[in-house]
């Protein structure tokens, strides 16, 4: 009984295929003009995902000189991984801004000695009552904070306002 759904199965399924144009008579899949990656991406290698190998595709970038010429694509290959450094004993990621202990927020960064610094900012902490909220999407509480702060010239980045504006 079960070998004849099956094969009902998998008549409907060859059928369907054959339907579909993307395969050929015995069954097997044809090569589309594109690759097998999407439009706008190209196949550089292949990749194991799970236990299997699949294509790895790549985001291409069309890309335009200085007189607005298109030049064509270009390839988009993984980002360089974020700078490590050592910070009392322990691998920290530098310019990666993440909760802080001290107050809101913190951020290890290198200083001019070349020194790696933890840079803490935000309000927060036990000393004025807990932290408080970011009102970035206020465009009249974004101008005030960016004034006070004078955050049209940040400073270097080892310094609090210089992160603090940058959040902003």
């Amino acid at each position: 009984m079960k070998e004849a759904s099956s094969a009902a199965q998998q008549a409907a399924i060859a059928i369907a295929k054959k339907k579909s144009g993307k395969y050929d008579k015995d069954g097997k899949r044809k090569d589309e003009a594109r690759g097998t990656c999407w439009v706008g991406y190209q196949q550089v290698g292949m990749k194991k995902k799970g236990d299997k190998m699949v294509p790895n595709c790549v985001a291409e970038i069309y890309w335009e000189n200085s007189l607005g010429e298109g030049c064509g694509y270009t390839f988009e290959f993984e980002k360089q991984p974020m700078m490590e450094a050592e910070y009392q004993g322990r691998k920290v990621k530098l310019g990666k801004i993440m909760q802080g202990d001290a107050k809101k927020f913190k951020v290890y960064v290198k200083n001019p000695k070349g020194n790696t610094v933890k840079v803490n900012f935000g309000q927060g902490g036990d000393a004025k009552g807990g932290t408080m909220r970011i009102r970035k999407s206020n465009p009249k509480a974004r101008k005030a904070f960016r004034a006070r702060h004078n955050c049209d010239n940040p400073g270097p980045r080892h310094k609090a306002r210089y992160w603090s504006c940058r959040k902003w």
